[in-house]
């Protein structure tokens, strides 16, 4: 008969599955895209047509309603990656856990937890502060740890606020800081926010064992290493890092026989799942015709004339305007930077080269977050700060305008 293990975490659900010798048969690593249950259910679901079940533990911040639906015990995750510890690292005095949504600091003496913190609500510090910031460099979280392996210099990055961080990042891309150097800083970002704010004041002792889904970063490795000034013997990550809770689980209850609970099967999950669970919520916001398309004519091309570009490299998005000797507007493009700012601006010139054709361009100005990088890729004349630019266009389009409201990407202005 065997024995399943089962955390069910905010964005994984880890499983394994135990031999009446203790020999682990399968190991898993899921992400769930919100629908633990049903990614357990299925787990299950192709043990108990392989094995007899002797028991399920389960443990993890989503496992307290499964283990009630399915009959199985449910362990603390903190005892949990401490059980297993004390079974397979007995050596180990602090663990360091970052998975998704929250990331945790266990102290260990003789095997028994002395002491453990954990992070608040904010995203910042866990996996899906890497995650969110990876995506908009369009890097995989698979991807980024080996990326930031081939950073040199490490830009420095706020790690205690995702709203900081982005801001950094895009100054950083704004000044063409290499990706890879990018991601590096964010490595030691989280490196930072986790001493700072979990850690604290306590002592870290090696040796220390980095486990979590992050783990398999080898560049978060790199940082943890670095910022707690832990030489390569001190520092290390198990080799089921991903799955210390869920054997945690199970061997707690092989210590504690009285919690084992009876396995109940699966009839009393799907029939949960089959429920409808109305969930209160308002109205849909709704965009008036008007407002979703609002007409702007274009003058007509006149290739006798010259015209004149304005470029606007912002943090979320690029736009650019053609305009001609009297200021009419013969072009336009609104495109969203995506981390990359000069690539935003080479299609936008592309497309509006393609719309118009060719043309004497007599002057062209930057503006926005990227214009001095800006400047220097198109050879701009002139360089100038939103807030200039701004108001010489409203003053241009409306003389009596006097007050003007700008909210931006990252930034707003009055």
């Amino acid at each position: 008969m065997v024995k399943i293990g089962i955390d069910i975490g905010s964005v994984s659900v880890n499983y394994v599955v135990l031999d009446e010798a203790g020999t682990i048969l399968e190991e898993r690593y899921v992400r769930h895209k919100g629908k633990p249950l049903e990614v357990a259910r299925d787990l299950l679901a192709e043990s108990l047509g392989a094995y007899e079940v002797e028991f399920v533990s389960t443990t993890g911040t989503g496992a307290k309603e499964f283990s009630e639906l399915v009959g199985a015990s449910f362990v603390n995750e903190i005892v949990a990656i401490s059980r297993a510890f004390s079974r397979h690292y007995p050596h180990v005095r602090s663990i360091i856990d970052i998975g998704g949504e929250d990331s945790k600091f266990i102290s260990l003496e003789n095997g028994k937890i002395k002491a453990f913190s954990m992070n608040a609500l904010c995203a910042a510090g866990t996996g899906s502060f890497l995650d969110q910031q990876a995506s908009r460099l369009r890097f995989t979280i698979e991807a980024i740890g080996e990326v930031a392996l081939k950073a040199r210099h490490i830009p420095r990055i706020a790690g205690r606020c995702t709203v900081f961080a982005k801001s950094d990042m895009i100054h950083l891309q704004q000044i063409a800081t290499p990706d890879y150097e990018i991601v590096a800083g964010l490595c030691y970002a989280l490196a930072r926010n986790f001493k700072g704010n979990i850690v604290k004041g306590k002592e870290l002792k090696p040796p220390c064992a980095f486990i979590g889904g992050v783990a398999a970063n080898v560049g978060m490795r790199r940082a943890l290493k670095d910022v707690f000034s832990l030489k390569d013997e001190e520092f290390f990550v198990p080799e089921h890092f991903t799955s210390m809770g869920a054997l945690g689980a199970v061997y707690k209850v092989l210590e504690e026989p009285s919690i084992k609970a009876e396995f109940l099967g699966l009839e009393r999950l799907e029939l949960f799942l089959k429920e409808d669970k109305p969930v209160p919520s308002n109205e849909p916001l709704e965009i008036s015709e008007a407002n979703l398309h609002v007409s702007y004519e274009l003058k007509p091309i006149d290739r006798r004339r010259k015209f004149y570009l304005g470029v606007d490299v912002g943090s979320i998005s690029t736009n650019l305007a053609l305009i001609d000797e009297e200021k009419n507007v013969v072009a336009k493009r609104y495109l969203m930077t995506e981390g990359r700012p000069l690539e935003a601006v080479k299609r936008g010139l592309k497309e509006i080269w393609e719309e118009v054709g060719d043309v004497e361009i007599a002057g062209c100005a930057t503006t926005g977050s990227g214009r001095y990088l800006t400047a220097d890729f198109i050879g701009a004349d002139i360089v100038r700060n939103e807030i200039t630019a701004q108001a010489e266009a409203a003053i241009n389009i409306d003389p009596d305008v006097d007050t003007i409201f700008e909210i931006g990407g990252q930034d707003s202005k009055f």
